[in-house]
């Protein structure tokens, strides 16, 4: 039987560093108590709380460690915000690079609180968004928000955010970013980019366990969101009212304990030489990837045409044929996990013009991934490619 290649990193990393694997048994084993709920044990449970929300502070240059709140994936972490921020008749600009994790929010909360949601195109050449029209579009009438996601999981390019904030601080509204498939890949500074809400996964690049996520909250903002999640806290449970400080307005319930402390590990490991070396390696590997891809005959690579950054995540198209039978075949035939369909991101498919035969094919690439097995899945593809 063929040895699985794993290739759906963007999805969620796999495999994790081995200190992950480490720190999730030994608090799972050794520790086992609850975040600030009073039993023995509790004291260190805190200490790993505390270490991973500073490590995740300093990652995205917050100002304050109070700012960021443990959620469970990317995906809860922006429905807390867009429900806890956005108020009836707002007007929101978004982009039709946005996954469905922003999309479906916004479409449930534009009948409910009649929102206006408008979108950004982005150009088919490079994958960026068009700045002049986004310009044009952000006064066409009084903006609140502007939602962005940062890195595209179907193209992996990266979007231009220091112009696009400047263009948001522009026409006085504020920035929300989905970095699900950012943070971890390329540096994100919430000071220098005027960030006011961010939502990330912990599970993805950061190399982190399922189930673990985080947010941002800007200072100014902590007195205007409103908690959609209301329950224990282990602090002032006297009080009827959800705690209005944070994090503590976020974090309901019992946290993903193991989850925080294998995320925590993550964190640490990324100071190591083995991490450098694996993130320059990744990058390497990621262009011989794509160029790879680009020199198959009969494949098509959506966004090619472009010398902005791509980050882990390269898509292709065999044109005549559904995605899912090619991502099929790679699976069956070759042992090459991917992704393989409009990866919840239909506007993209939209633009692209892949949306009507399916989608596309999805290889995403990891810190683990070798030379050799980027090699292996180019053969397999223009394998495919040539079959067809």
């Amino acid at each position: 039987m063929t040895k699985a290649l794993y290739l759906d990193n963007a999805a969620t990393s796999f495999p994790k560093p081995e200190a992950v694997y480490t720190a999730v048994d030994h608090y799972q084993r050794h520790l086992g108590a609850a975040f600030a709920r009073g039993t023995r044990g509790q004291e260190q449970a805190d200490s790993v709380v505390a270490r991973c929300r500073r490590e995740l502070s300093r990652l995205i240059d917050a100002k304050d460690d109070r700012c960021i709140a443990f959620t469970y994936n990317a995906t809860d972490g922006l429905n807390l915000l867009l429900r806890g921020i956005l108020r009836s008749n707002q007007r929101v600009v978004t982009t039709t690079l946005e996954h469905n994790s922003v999309l479906r929010p916004l479409h449930q909360l534009k009948e409910q609180r009649s929102l206006l949601v408008d979108f950004v195109p982005f150009d088919i050449a490079t994958g960026e968004l068009d700045l002049q029209q986004f310009s044009v579009l952000l006064h066409e009438h009084p903006t609140d928000w502007v939602v962005l996601n940062l890195v595209s999981n179907v193209t992996g390019i990266v979007q231009p955010l220091l112009q696009i904030s400047d263009l948001v601080r522009n026409a006085g509204a504020r920035l929300l970013v989905d970095a699900s498939q950012a943070v971890g890949h390329v540096p994100v500074s919430v000071k220098d980019a005027g960030i006011h809400l961010l939502a990330a996964a912990g599970h993805k690049a950061l190399v982190g366990p399922l189930g673990t996520g985080f947010v941002y909250v800007a200072p100014e903002l902590h007195d205007e969101l409103v908690s959609n999640r209301c329950g224990g806290t282990g602090t002032r449970s006297s009080e009827p009212e959800q705690p209005r400080t944070m994090p503590e307005l976020l974090e309901s319930g019992n946290l993903n304990m193991p989850g925080i402390a294998g995320l925590e590990a993550a964190l640490s490991w990324r100071s190591t030489p083995d991490f450098m070396q694996r993130e320059s390696a990744h990058r390497q590997r990621m262009c011989r990837l794509i160029s790879g891809l680009i020199d198959i005959p009969g494949v098509d690579v959506p966004c090619s045409g472009t010398e902005a950054e791509n980050t882990g995540v390269v898509s292709f198209d065999v044109p005549g044929t559904d995605p899912r039978e090619v991502g099929m075949i790679l699976d069956q035939s070759f042992g090459i996990q991917c992704r393989a369909g409009l990866h919840c991101a239909p506007r993209v498919h939209q633009t692209l013009g892949t949306a009507e035969r399916g989608g596309t094919v999805r290889l995403s690439p990891g810190l683990f991934t070798t030379e050799d097995e980027i090699e292996r899945a180019l053969t397999a593809v223009r394998a495919v490619a040539e079959a067809m």
